[in-house]
């Protein structure tokens, strides 16, 4: 049994020797150390040897199982630094290389063209106020002087909340801010309101049923339709040009009497020095509407408690979509709200 034992630990050390990867060491061990392992199955047969026998044989099985581990531990050493040693050779980091920057975001053009028109208002002296985008029948309409029957109330235009029966909607416009702080607050009054609104547009190049607003407006003692004409019309400059030209259409809204629509000019075919029938901006009409104004209804004002005969105001809202469409060129709204980053990098950061 000696000799068995002796040339069962030579072979052990071959194929110790043999193994090229960690790999094949595990099954060498597993073959002479598993539990139905060569040398493993040795020690379990001493039970059969006689007991005289038995303590020297079971020294022999021992040593040799003993020397037959450490050939592996030192095996096992030797394949690890190999395998260490190729990796720092093919996985060596050049230091000297330079880096790799991780592409920088952008700001959304809404958010950019809503930041030039809050500075411009906040440099007139006009401060920002925010409202819940989930409004109720008062503020969003019965306060602004809407008529129960007024069609901007049917469920073809606002997107109601938990039944066509209910109060509770998604704000149509950032008016409903308007009335929150009048009611809070006392004159004088010179606030803007950027939010997003909700109306039951179908998606398409022009509309969409989610959108961005700016709602501004002033209340004093002596507030005149000529302060809405003077802040519009520098506004207006301000962002598009100093030569721009611009006009008030009259109009109506049920919350400002009176109301007018305000316009500036093409700036294409003022550059051109003509209109032109083919504009692809004006559509040859030479001007292009961008907002609504008009001075505040005695009726609101009488809402949110002020007395129409000792302060008046003007308001005015605005879609901030359509203001960037202006700005950049834009031809389609739903390129906004797509998230496409080859459109989105193309704005400054």
């Amino acid at each position: 049994m000696e000799q068995d034992l002796a040339r069962l630990r030579d072979a052990a050390f071959a194929d110790i020797a043999a193994a090229g990867a960690e790999g094949d060491l595990e099954a060498v061990r597993l073959r002479y150390l598993g539990k139905k392992g060569s040398l493993t199955t040795l020690v379990r047969g001493l039970g059969q040897v006689p007991a005289a026998e038995r303590p020297a044989l079971g020294a022999l099985v021992n040593a040799a199982k003993v020397a037959v581990e450490e050939r592996l531990a030192a095996a096992a050493e030797r394949l690890a630094a190999d395998r260490l040693a190729r990796t720092l050779a093919t996985e060596r980091i050049d230091v000297t290389a330079p880096g790799r920057r991780p592409p920088r975001g952008h700001r959304h053009p809404l958010r950019l063209i809503e930041d030039e028109v809050v500075d411009i208002f906040v440099a007139m002296g006009f401060r920002v106020a925010e409202g819940p985008e989930i409004e109720d029948d008062y503020h969003n309409f019965a306060a602004l002087n809407f008529e129960p029957d007024h069609p901007a109330r049917d469920t073809q235009d606002t997107l109601f909340l938990g039944g066509g029966g209910d109060d509770v909607l998604l704000r149509t416009h950032t008016s409903p801010v308007q009335i929150r702080v009048m009611r809070a607050e006392k004159p004088p009054l010179r606030v803007i309101a950027p939010g997003t609104v909700y109306r039951r547009d179908e998606l398409d190049p022009t509309h969409s049923p989610m959108f961005q607003q700016l709602e501004g407006f002033m209340v004093d003692e002596r507030v005149t339709f000529a302060d809405l004409k003077g802040v519009l019309s520098a506004f207006l400059r301000r962002l598009f040009g100093p030569d721009t030209g611009v006009r008030f259409r009259p109009s109506f809204f049920p919350f400002t009497e009176p109301s007018a629509e305000v316009d500036i000019a093409c700036a294409r075919c003022a550059a051109a020095g003509t209109r032109d029938p083919a504009c692809r901006v004006c559509r040859g009409r030479g001007w292009l509407e961008i907002l609504g104004a008009g001075m505040i209804h005695p009726n609101v004002l009488r809402a949110v408690g002020h007395d129409p005969e000792r302060v008046q105001g003007f308001a005015f809202g605005m879609g901030l979509d359509r203001l960037a469409l202006l700005r950049w060129g834009i031809d389609d709204l739903r390129l906004l709200y797509e998230g496409d980053l080859r459109f989105l990098q193309q704005f400054p950061s």
